[in-house]
């Protein structure tokens, strides 16, 4: 199934396509890439591994977004949500997104300014925090 031309949600949760996480450290930052959909089945997913990590010590986090085909309002709260628990200790939340798709999400939720959005991995690492 090619999921960009495909504009229709999945109607069963066995069509429905996962999230998957993998967690790399780089330094002092965690990247987390993210990939699949974040939405109201996936979230609670992407939430405890957020909680986890912060609950490690990891404050500066980078949540690669490139993999992610959909974003809906639940998977915006826990990004939100994982951006005020690391500055709780001081710490960074910046997102790696170039779909033009979920940037216009943020775009219209006014989340820009909020968040830190680099292109590319190698971009969030060099911004200083």
């Amino acid at each position: 199934m090619d999921t960009e031309s495909s504009a229709t949600r999945p109607s069963s949760l066995e069509e429905r396509v996962d999230l998957t996480l993998s967690t790399r450290t780089e330094g002092d930052r965690t990247v987390v890439a993210v990939g699949g959909e974040i939405d109201v089945y996936t979230a609670p997913k992407l939430r405890e591994h957020l909680i986890d990590l912060v609950s490690a010590g990891s404050y500066h986090l980078i949540i690669d977004m490139e993999g992610v085909d959909f974003l809906d309002s639940t998977g915006l709260g826990v990004l939100v949500g994982g951006l005020k628990r690391v500055r709780s200790h001081e710490g960074s939340l910046r997102l790696v997104c170039n779909s033009d798709r979920i940037l216009k999400i943020f775009r219209i939720t006014g989340l820009t300014k909020v968040f830190p959005i680099h292109a590319t991995v190698d971009e969030a690492l060099a911004a200083a925090d």
